[in-house]
């Protein structure tokens, strides 16, 4: 059975709803730095101004898709480990 992708965050494109975190997150970090060196013209750094909030709502958004994952899984008094049942 194929895994389904969680619905993108609001505001993010498909091909940044496609990206993993790590990949999402190394596209962001380039970003700020192209940003942080000054040398784009203006309407380059606007348009990687707008990628990068996309990207960081990306991010936002499977961080707390992985917590929320993290949080279900609840120690059995025996020390092994269960999901928590959500109903």
């Amino acid at each position: 059975m194929a895994e389904s992708k969680p619905d993108p965050a609001p505001g993010v494109t498909s091909d940044i709803a496609g990206l993993s975190f790590e990949d999402a997150l190394a596209e962001l970090e380039r970003i700020v730095r192209g940003l942080e060196s000054g040398q784009q013209k203006l309407e380059d750094a606007i348009a990687a101004y707008e990628r990068g909030a996309a990207l960081k709502r990306h991010c936002d958004a499977r961080l707390s898709e992985a917590e929320s994952r993290v949080q279900a899984i609840v120690a059995r008094a025996d020390g092994s480990l269960t999901v928590k049942d959500e109903s």
